[in-house]
């Protein structure tokens, strides 16, 4: 009888419980990050996506209402030292929280004359009540598009498209000048006059928003109480007492097309202060209103690039830097 001993098995060492619950660790590890990873993704959507609707008081309360105070109001309340010191109301002291008082008085659109409507259409956006809230045929014309319509099949169409994409940022200027009344309104009432891709998002949105619940002639109404005109200045009916000594309703055709020429660059140019490119593009609004086929810039550094300052032009001196608009 021989006597042995029996050779011990090989122990896989991969199928050892140490090894196995390794293994098990390295999936479940990836598991846990990939579920941070996603909840870390859903958070920054959310709040993304509550941030572009987080407008108050929401639109449709302005269907009944005047803004006592819009975004824009405030912004220049913050600014009391540039206001206190704008030449055209110089004299007022900063100190102490002394401030400009706010003129402001909303009225309905019964008592504004019809000239400020068609001046302000006209100048500002002329294609007003044909579009949505977003003017894509003045974008379009903006950026150098060239064809009349665009379709993703078309070779030419998407040829045509890469190429004014291209120039957009030259385009730049002219691009923000394609901004609608609605678009105006939105950035007056909720936000703010920063040019970051993701607050134009959100004023797109919000000028949706303000189209649905609001219609075209409540929109118009809002818009022409709410807008600036000056250093303090706010809506027509303050406007046509400051500069013209008379209530809105009775505003002449020459007046209302001042107003309306005001728009785009309220603290630098106005009927009571350096009117030369304010009286420029007065004149064009008035030669739209009597027939002329021309286009009426509405961008204030795209006028600016083609009028010079009335310092430059009048021997006035030049006036300190003014709060951006």
């Amino acid at each position: 009888m021989k006597l042995g001993f029996k050779q011990p098995k090989q122990i896989d060492a991969s199928l050892t419980p140490a090894s196995q619950s390794s293994k098990a660790t390295v999936p479940r590890l990836r598991r846990r990050w990939l579920r941070v990873l996603f909840r870390s993704a859903a958070i920054v959507t959310t709040a993304l996506v509550l941030w572009l609707f987080a407008v108050w008081p929401p639109p449709i309360w302005y269907r009944w209402f005047w803004p006592h105070e819009t975004a824009f109001m405030a912004m220049r309340r913050a600014q009391v030292t540039e206001m206190a010191i704008h030449p055209q109301r110089r004299g007022r002291s900063p100190k102490d929280g002394d401030r400009l008082e706010r003129l402001y008085t909303p009225v309905p659109m019964e008592e504004i004359s019809p000239w400020v409507r068609t001046a302000v259409l006209i100048g500002e956006d002329h294609r007003f009540y044909d579009h949505g809230g977003i003017d894509f045929d003045a974008i379009r014309k903006a950026m150098g598009y060239r064809r009349d319509e665009f379709s993703w099949a078309s070779a030419r169409d998407r040829g045509e498209f890469k190429r004014a994409f291209a120039q957009a940022w030259h385009r730049r200027e002219k691009i923000r000048g394609a901004s609608t009344i609605t678009q105006q309104l939105a950035k007056n009432l909720y936000l703010s006059p920063s040019r970051n891709p993701l607050r134009k998002v959100k004023e797109a949105l919000t000028a949706y928003r303000l189209e649905w619940a609001l219609g075209k002639d409540r929109l118009l109404e809002l818009y022409l109480n709410v807008v600036e005109f000056g250093p303090e200045i706010w809506g027509v009916e303050a406007a046509s007492h400051v500069y013209f000594d008379r209530p809105a309703k009775r505003l002449s055709v020459d007046q209302a097309a001042s107003l309306a020429a005001t728009l785009p660059f309220p603290l630098r140019s106005n009927p009571g202060y350096r009117p030369g490119r304010m009286r420029w593009r007065e004149a064009l609004i008035l030669r739209r209103i009597h027939g002329e086929p021309i286009t009426v810039p509405s961008d204030a550094e795209v006028i600016e690039s083609k009028v010079a300052e009335d310092g430059d032009s009048t021997g006035q001196r030049q006036e300190p830097p003014l709060p951006p608009t």
